[in-house]
């Protein structure tokens, strides 16, 4: 008998509520909503079940404040955690972040011991390495959510600045997610044409500096971290994990040798689909490009150093 897939997004706040609809309205799988806020999750959820005679979804939405109801979940989304404020950076949020989502990811991965897990919350590089601490699950079932979000930002922007759909535009983006991420202009084409061929060096660096500065500048106009583009990165992870896409995706994937890099959880072109990350895909580095992912590793290697964390994995 068919079954429908079942998932699990823990955070019933802006970004885990509207990840939440986008996968009912993508007909991806039945969805759990979960939060410690009481009323809230059950609120979000039934508001979101009832548009479905709308929107022609017949998927099932709920919310519980009780992990139970997430028990055999296909994919296990986690946006929980205390949300960026001006002025604060993704390293400000660390230890408060680090203990909610080890606690909530111990809980839902001993419910559901054969699921993946996508992590959202902040530092994303970091607490990717926490979830998978926590739950003990192979790394390839782990994997964190940036690198589709910052691409999507960095061709947002150049798609603007050449005035073509964002649709024609192929770029991404690699490191950590934060201000020394490495937007790799090298490997970036409007229709299959370089970008360096269509704008000028100057141009290029204002792209790439609005790219790595694209959360707070959402974040200092509306005084709240971003959700939309947020929620549809999570959605895509989970789509071409849940229909066994084998897309090729900028994901935080651990890495044990690629990049000349090992027990560090960071972003990097991979291969995603019904098995998690199923293949880290490397590519050749000038000598500028390879200083600043140095960079960018080194840069979420401190945090995990702060933590404590057995870093032998």
């Amino acid at each position: 008998m068919f079954r429908r897939h079942k998932i699990t997004v823990i955070g019933s706040g802006a970004t885990g509520a509207t990840t939440a609809h986008l996968l009912a309205l993508k007909e991806l799988g039945d969805i759990v909503l979960v939060d410690i806020q009481e009323g809230v999750p059950q609120g979000k959820a039934l508001d979101m079940w009832e548009s479905g005679p709308i929107e022609h979804f017949s998927m099932k939405v709920v919310g519980t404040n009780d992990y139970a109801l997430t028990k055999d979940s296909d994919i296990i989304v986690v946006t929980a955690g205390l949300p960026r404020k001006e002025g604060m950076s993704r390293n400000d949020l660390l230890k408060i972040n680090s203990e909610v989502v080890g606690g909530v990811v111990k809980e839902a991965a001993r419910l559901s011991p054969d699921s993946m897990i996508v992590v959202l919350t902040n530092p994303a590089d970091v607490m990717a390495y926490v979830a998978q601490k926590a739950s003990g699950f192979p790394h390839h079932r782990v994997m964190g959510q940036a690198g589709v979000l910052d691409s999507a930002r960095f061709r947002t922007f150049l798609a603007e600045a050449l005035q073509v759909s964002p649709r024609d535009i192929s770029a991404f983006v690699m490191g950590g997610h934060g201000d020394d991420m490495v937007p790799l202009v090298r490997y970036s084409y409007a229709g299959g044409i370089p970008i360096e061929k269509l704008l000028s060096q100057e141009e290029i660096a204002k792209i790439v500096k609005r790219t790595r500065t694209g959360g707070g500048e959402v974040l200092s106009l509306m005084k709240a971290s971003a959700y939309y583009a947020p929620a549809s990165s999570l959605a895509e992870m989970v789509k071409a994990v849940l229909l066994d896409e084998r897309r090729i995706l900028p994901v935080i994937s651990y890495l044990d040798g690629e990049y000349g890099e090992r027990d560090i959880y960071v972003g990097v072109p991979a291969v995603v689909g019904g098995h998690g990350v199923e293949k880290v895909l490397e590519v050749d580095f000038t000598e500028e490009e390879k200083a600043m992912f140095q960079k960018s590793v080194s840069s979420v290697r401190e945090p995990l150093m702060l933590l404590n964390l057995d870093l032998k994995g």
